[in-house]
């Protein structure tokens, strides 16, 4: 690579970290690596109704067809962990992923994305690009991992040696050429926490998910009826779901690394106090109107009222909240929505199973 290459690529990579992003690599647009992988994935049906999956697959292995011409990619990663970790240890309370506390990502990264692409042209001229942040039909992992971000943990998430897991993927892809990084290196060695830890039994294997079990496909992507069989396995989490990054040994605290799980550094992310371990019955009832206030601007907006209502009464079912009986037993006679309905009548029975006198009270 040329001088001016690596000049004009060590300036990009400054200006994206003064934006704020954490992380920044950048990769040659090549045909995923785990592209077979991926069409292999979606051939054992893990991705459930996830069917813009199947939809895209092509492009997301070819991404040539995002973006004919495409030569370069810069990557970037923004930290999202909170300064204070959730309250999930009390079952009346609801818990929303760390990436929900907030702002919706989609937009703060886009916004810095677009930036970070206006600086570009400005050095460059004009030059083709698509900005894409988790929406985009790309396999942003593979991206993200060829570009040094991070590599895979069997859990499936990005993870970043010095920074953990706790981080938003963003790309440009360019019509080119630019200095390349190398890819990430890392495993996980002989740890199987991630999988030990997982309440539903979704990471099936070493690298390997069914996202048709993970409670974060269940409470957000699902739009229908939570399999009974998995509903007690749910315990509070009504958008979302960390287990699987919060048992990692990559998102501790250590001495020598003082990087992992330290608090993101973007203000959009500070937690709003309705994502804090509120109370699930003041959750159900919340009305739709109220919902839309409460979540504007925010990833949880994603699932609906409607969506969150039904895993807020699954939530409740776990619970074994004595004051939410009379709440369910009156959300339920009002519902209209079958799917919600069916699970505010399947959290009153969990409490006539734990308490056979309620039936009739």
């Amino acid at each position: 690579m040329s001088r001016s290459l690596s000049v004009l690529s060590d300036s990009i990579c400054a200006c994206a970290r003064s934006l704020g992003f954490d992380l920044v690599g950048i990769a040659p647009v090549l045909p995923p690596a785990h592209a077979l992988f991926f069409r292999w994935w979606l051939e054992q049906g893990f991705a459930g109704e996830m069917h813009y999956l199947l939809r895209t697959v092509d492009k997301r292995c070819d991404p040539q067809l995002m973006l004919p011409g495409a030569k370069s990619a810069v990557v970037v990663g923004l930290n999202y962990a909170p300064a204070v970790s959730p309250v999930t240890d009390d079952p009346t309370r609801a818990v929303f992923a760390r990436y929900a506390l907030g702002e919706d990502y989609h937009e703060v990264v886009t916004c810095k994305l677009q930036e970070l692409l206006e600086f570009i042209r400005q050095r460059v001229g004009e030059c083709q690009a698509k900005i894409g942040v988790d929406a985009a039909p790309v396999l942003e992992r593979d991206l993200a991992w060829r570009a040094g971000l991070g590599w895979f943990g069997k859990n499936t998430m990005l993870i970043n040696t010095r920074l953990g897991s706790y981080f938003f993927i963003g790309e440009i892809l360019l019509d080119i050429e630019l200095e390349y990084d190398q890819p990430a290196f890392g495993g996980c060695g002989t740890c199987t926490r991630c999988i030990e830890a997982c309440p539903t039994g979704a990471i099936v294997a070493p690298y390997v998910l069914d996202a048709s079990r993970c409670i974060s496909y269940l409470t957000i992507e699902l739009k229908g009826s939570i399999p009974e069989c998995l509903r007690s396995l749910m315990g509070n989490r009504v958008f979302g779901c960390d287990i699987c990054q919060e048992v990692c040994p990559f998102n501790q605290p250590r001495a020598h690394a003082p990087l992992r799980a330290s608090p993101t550094r973007e203000p959009a992310f500070a937690p709003r106090e309705i994502t804090l371990a509120p109370r699930l019955v003041d959750l159900l009832r919340m009305r739709e109107e109220q919902f839309r206030e409460a979540f504007r601007k925010s990833a949880v907006k994603r699932t609906k009222w409607r969506g969150l209502r039904r895993n807020v009464a699954v939530a409740l079912g776990n619970s074994g909240d004595p004051f939410a009986l009379p709440v369910l037993k009156e959300e339920a006679a009002a519902e209209t929505d079958p799917v919600v309905r069916e699970h505010l009548q399947w959290a009153i029975e969990q409490y006539a199973t734990r308490h056979p006198s309620s039936r009739s009270s």
